[in-house]
C-alpha cells in the first residue's frame, strides 16, 4: 500500500512510493510555526492515526478574520445560466491576490445560494508572497454545514515540473498528479488506495484531472471530489468534500459542482 503523508508543507509535493520524485515546497518561517513534526511509531499506531488534527491543519481550521462575504451567496451573485437553483462564482482580481498578480487565470464554478464564503487568514492567502509565490496558497473557501464545503488551492506548477507553461498531461498521468496534490485534498495524507476513480476531461484545449475519493481519514471529510489542471505558471486545484451525513444528502448537488468548475 503506497501512502503519501505530510508533516509540513516542504514535504506536501512529495509523491507515493510508487510515483515519480518531485521537487518540494519549503514553507515561509510564518507558516512553520503552524505545524510541527512528529515521529511515526507505525506499529503502535498503526495507519495514520498519529495525523489525528494534526498535519496541515492550517489549511482547514477557521482561519483569523480577512474580507471574505459570510452572507449567502444568494445575496450577490447571479443564477447560474445552466441551472437556476444554483448561482455562478466567477473569481475576478478583486476576490484574490494572485488574481491581481497575474499568477492565476480566472475560474468559475457553480454552487447553491445557500452557502456562504468563508475567511482564508492572510498568510494562506499567498498575499504575503505574490508575485512569485514558492509554495502552495488557498484561493476562496466555501461553506454549507448540511451539505459540504469547497476550496480553490493553487501552486506554483514549477514545483511539480520543469517545463514553463507545462500542460497537466506534461506533469504526469491522473495517478502520479493525484498522489502529490492528495494531501490538499484531504487535510492530511493521502493514500493510493482511497481513490475511486481518476477521469481525464477535455474543455477545448483546457485538460482536466478529475477524481472521486472515499476518505474516512480526512481532516476535510470522508467524501472528497477533486478537479485540478494547469494553466500559466500554476497548477490550480478545486476540492469538495463532505462528511457521510452531508454525502448521503448532498451528493448530487456536490457533483455538480465539481462538474462545473472550469479556469
Amino acid at each position: 500500500m503506497a501512502t503519501a503523508s505530510v508533516t509540513q508543507l516542504s514535504s506536501i509535493f512529495s509523491t507515493s512510493t510508487s510515483a515519480s520524485k518531485l521537487s518540494t515546497i519549503n514553507s515561509p518561517p510564518s507558516l512553520k510555526t503552524h505545524l510541527k513534526t512528529h515521529e511515526i511509531d507505525h506499529s503502535a499506531l498503526g495507519r495514520r492515526g498519529f495525523l489525528n488534527g494534526v498535519a496541515l491543519a492550517p489549511l482547514i481550521m477557521a482561519p483569523p478574520p480577512s474580507f471574505a462575504r459570510e452572507v449567502e451567496v444568494g445575496s450577490y451573485l447571479p443564477p447560474s445560466p445552466s441551472d437556476s437553483s444554483f448561482v455562478l462564482f466567477k473569481a475576478t482580481p478583486k476576490d484574490t491576490p494572485a488574481l491581481r498578480a497575474g499568477n492565476v487565470q480566472p475560474y468559475q464554478f457553480i454552487i447553491p445560494p445557500t452557502w456562504k464564503q468563508t475567511r482564508v487568514a492572510n498568510i494562506l492567502s499567498g498575499n504575503y508572497c505574490q508575485p512569485k509565490c514558492a509554495e502552495p496558497w488557498i484561493e476562496v473557501k466555501f461553506e454549507d454545514e448540511k451539505q459540504g464545503k469547497v476550496q480553490v488551492v493553487a501552486a506554483p506548477i514549477i514545483r511539480l515540473t520543469n517545463k514553463p507553461n507545462a500542460l497537466i498531461e506534461d506533469i504526469g498521468s491522473p495517478e502520479k498528479v493525484i498522489a502529490s496534490l492528495g494531501p490538499f485534498v484531504t487535510g492530511n495524507t493521502y493514500d493510493s488506495d482511497e481513490l475511486l476513480e481518476a477521469l481525464v476531461e477535455k474543455r477545448g484545449d483546457q485538460t482536466y484531472y478529475k477524481y472521486v475519493l472515499e476518505t474516512p481519514f480526512a481532516l476535510t471529510g470522508s467524501h472528497n471530489l477533486a478537479k485540478a489542471t494547469a494553466k500559466g505558471s500554476t497548477v490550480v486545484l478545486f476540492v469538495v468534500s463532505a462528511s457521510d451525513k452531508q454525502w448521503q444528502s448532498s451528493e448530487k448537488t456536490l457533483r455538480a459542482m465539481i462538474d462545473s468548475f472550469e479556469v
